[in-house]
């Protein structure tokens, strides 16, 4: 009798797990779909911006022999500027950065460097190559500050616009707020101690506040990547590529990311993002709004989030106002060098991000915020925030289902390299699209090295990225302590030869 009744049962138990395994080959079979669909639907999203970014370069690019930047260097009435740079530990490349500031073609403007408690020297060497005395000094409070200012210093002799402060250790947003106090002028530039800018940069990127001086609140302009170029006097002179993968990576998301991506979403209303290396700011809005937030680790991008949000919840008479990406002028800017420094940087950044849509997570989806709330937001949170989580599962999901059988395994495999394809795809247009709008690489051996840098970006780079990503966005969630890292700079110069000969792949 117990025979016969075991068998009944052992046939409920395995129609029972032939279900659940049925049910979980579904599961997968969906999830991978989903991501698969994902990653076209990202680089679809990509797609549409870069072509934006193609029509408003093609406008500006008709408008340019008419852009009137003599006029506007010896012109008394273009706005002043005050150039605030934070510094922490820069000692390596402080001093050309600063003389690049001072090279730049714009008729009035200061420079205030920001020593936020530098252990290595950054202010020595300051006072060295400036001649720089100490002096009194009381600094308003415009904007909240945490860190003391414990010195103020001036060059000894001769009319140069160099004012130092050093202040105690508190962040490079409380650095920044000493900055925008101790600003004279209407306008202020915001780039990092590591930037070095082209000549016309200041012309550039503050033309729309003297076009439109009612609704222009902020301006970014283009990063690009040093690494490789040749520096003289404080001045990019000849630009290469990177010789190394990692370099030649980061220059392509540049490309696509930060220089086609925002152009596309100035475009449409929609920039959320001023990098930190290149802003300029109407001072009278950024003390509006109370500066830079010292406990966002993305201070750069809150606070124009944040001006966004303050503008638009004034009523109707201030949601007129505009914030503009300008492609013209270049900051350029040491990236990383080793896949260590990579790692803290991105995880930086997407703790960062993280903690801006957190902080105005109201906005998302809220038509009271116009295209920023509907658009901009939602796609930051579809394809930026949650990016490296669906592109983790799927390294994980995808080969999951083909050693169970879940799909089938040809059909997945050409699916997916579709789905590379279309990403490689992607940034080639992105580099051609550059080419053609300012051909700033000149050599073969260059345009080269940018087009492997394609392949490298999304066969492996991508990848790491996302998992930096990931412990960044954990890391916001969970309030870890902010920790902002070293950069490990090795300072602007000529590119060291390569010992071992060829191009360094």
């Amino acid at each position: 009798m117990s025979t016969g009744a075991d068998g009944p049962m052992h046939a409920a138990h395995v129609e029972m797990w032939d279900g659940v395994l049925g049910t979980l080959h579904g599961l997968i079979a969906v999830c991978d779909t989903g991501i698969i669909l994902y990653f076209l639907a990202i680089n679809t999203g990509y797609l549409v911006l870069i072509v934006l970014a193609l029509a408003e370069l093609v406008r500006r690019m008709r408008r340019s022999p008419f852009a009137g930047y003599e006029d506007a260097a010896a012109s008394p009435f273009t706005p002043p500027i005050s150039v605030i740079m934070p510094a922490y530990n820069e000692a390596a490349g402080i001093t050309d950065a600063v003389r690049a500031m001072l090279l730049l073609h714009y008729p009035v403007f200061e420079v205030i460097v920001v020593d936020d408690g530098s252990t290595d020297g950054t202010l020595d060497a300051l006072v060295e190559a400036f001649d720089l005395a100490e002096v009194d000094h009381v600094v308003p409070e415009d904007v909240p500050m945490r860190g003391k200012v414990t010195s103020l210093h001036l060059p000894r002799g001769g009319p140069v616009p160099v004012v130092v402060a050093r202040k105690e250790n508190g962040g490079k947003a409380d650095a920044l707020n000493v900055g925008i106090n101790l600003a004279r002028y209407p306008l202020v530039c915001m780039v990092d101690a590591d930037s070095i800018l082209d000549s016309q940069s200041l012309l550039s990127v503050a033309k729309p506040f003297s076009d439109d001086p009612l609704r222009v609140v902020a301006t970014g302009g283009v990063v690009g990547i040093a690494n490789g170029c040749t520096v003289e006097a404080g001045r990019v002179v000849d630009v290469h590529v990177p010789r190394d993968p990692l370099g030649r990576a980061q220059v392509v998301e540049y490309l696509r990311g930060f220089f086609l991506g925002r152009t596309g979403w100035s475009k449409v209303g929609g920039l959320l993002i001023i990098a930190g290396a290149f802003g300029l700011f109407r001072r009278d809005a950024v003390v509006a709004v109370g500066g830079m937030d010292p406990d966002c680790i993305g201070e750069d991008a809150e606070l124009v989030v944040r001006l966004h949000r303050h503008l638009r919840e004034q009523g109707r008479r201030h949601r007129d106002y505009r914030i503009v990406f300008v492609t013209e002028p270049i900051s350029w800017s040491e990236a990383p060098a080793t896949l260590r420094v990579l790692g803290r940087q991105r995880r930086r950044w997407q703790r960062g991000l993280t903690e801006i849509l957190l902080k105005h997570r109201r906005m998302i989806g809220n038509p009271r915020y116009g295209r920023v709330g509907l658009v901009a937001m939602p796609f930051y949170v579809l394809f930026e925030l949650i990016a490296p989580l669906v592109e983790l599962s799927g390294l994980v999901l995808v080969p999951l289902s083909v050693l169970i059988g879940a799909v089938n395994a040809g059909f997945l495999w050409r699916f997916l390299l579709a789905a590379y394809a279309y990403a490689v795809i992607v940034g080639l247009v992105s580099v051609a699209v550059e080419e053609y709008a300012y051909h700033r690489f000149s050599r073969w051996r260059d345009v080269w090295g940018v087009l492997v840098g394609t392949i490298v970006e999304n066969l492996g780079y991508r990848q790491f990225t996302a998992w930096w990503r990931l412990r960044g966005m954990w890391d916001a969630l969970h309030r870890a302590p902010q920790v902002w890292g070293s950069m490990q700079r090795s300072g602007f110069g000529p590119p060291q030869p390569d010992r071992k000969g060829g191009d360094g792949l």
